[in-house]
């Protein structure tokens, strides 16, 4: 059976933009792999990332915002609750709020990894949650 993988938003960004096909390979077949899912706050944080790096219009980053949606189960929400676990997070493993805010939202989709290449490769959260850097 596939794990169920939270992607973050630099793998999002991997999957559709830049020049580098060697993280969009990697990118690729984890969606392969795996039941991915993602936030709302990585969604968030991909279109900012897509207007002020890429320099895409407002339509391009809604196109590829659909496309997301079209790969991934589903798209996490950020509520109260998970800030207030992010927050415990946060204290408990010392990560930025945000990259806490994506653990939070992994937690709470029931995946047991997170692709992302901003946090610990190999560390487990909760005794739930493997962070994996995909590109290692």
């Amino acid at each position: 059976m596939p794990d169920k993988a939270f992607l973050d938003t630099n793998i999002l960004i991997y999957l559709y933009v830049g020049d580098d096909n060697r993280k969009r390979g990697v990118v690729c077949n984890a969606l392969d792999d795996n039941d991915c899912i993602t936030s709302i706050q990585a969604l968030n944080e991909t279109s900012n990332v897509l207007y002020r790096k890429f320099e895409l219009s407002s339509e391009q980053i809604k196109n590829y915002l659909d496309n997301i949606e079209s790969v991934c189960s589903s798209v996490m929400p950020v509520q109260r609750d998970t800030i207030n676990s992010a927050l415990d997070l946060k204290e408990r493993y010392g990560y930025d709020f945000f990259d806490c805010l994506m653990l939070s939202s992994a937690l709470e989709g029931k995946c047991n990894v997170i692709f992302s290449e901003d946090m610990s490769d190999g560390q487990i959260i909760n005794k739930k949650l493997k962070i994996v850097n995909p590109f290692n």
